[in-house]
């Protein structure tokens, strides 16, 4: 009986959390990608931004209440099996919510994420996940957030999320 209660109370507690932030909407996600790049502008349905030296598109689809932040990684033309294995492998336990994804004859690193229910933390993560598995292609391809295994690029890649949901603290 003690547990249903507890159990109870942390749900209650939980709903709470989730209501105290507002639903994302094309202004609210302007105001927190202007947090992190004072630089950015808008374009198109979104935002064009850098973050960590990477050009990021946030493209904003309001009638699908969807999201996609995008890095260019490179030209698809010339990408071989073993690199689309690779890929396919990252996206599957490395990249975390972050994609490889290939359209328009790129290669893209991709966030995509209903817009609406959206957080503010997940949009910020979910950003330098998709700036961490552009700069790790070719090598690690990994969203920084978690690794597998030892070694330095744990932490160097975590950097880039806690510098951005610091920044976001504010908001």
């Amino acid at each position: 009986m003690i547990r249903l209660a507890l159990m109870l109370i942390f749900l209650a507690g939980s709903l709470a959390a989730q209501e105290s932030e507002p639903r994302m909407d094309y202004e609210r996600l302007g105001n927190i990608l202007f947090a992190l790049d004072p630089d950015a502008q808008p374009h198109g349905p979104g935002f064009q931004m850098t973050v960590s030296d990477e050009l990021v598109l946030v493209v904003i689809d309001s009638n699908a209440d969807r999201m996609r932040a995008m890095v260019p990684i490179r030209s698809a033309e010339g990408l071989t099996s073993e690199d689309m294995q690779r890929m396919m492998q990252a996206n599957f336990d490395s990249t975390l919510d972050a994609r490889y994804a290939i359209a328009n004859g790129m290669l893209w690193a991709a966030f995509i994420h209903p817009l609406s229910p959206l957080e503010k933390d997940q949009l910020i993560s979910g950003l330098a996940q998709t700036v961490n598995i552009a700069k790790t292609y070719g090598s690690l391809y990994s969203g920084g957030a978690q690794q597998y295994g030892g070694g330095d690029s744990e932490n160097l890649q975590r950097e880039l999320i806690d510098e951005l949901l610091k920044k976001g603290e504010e908001i």
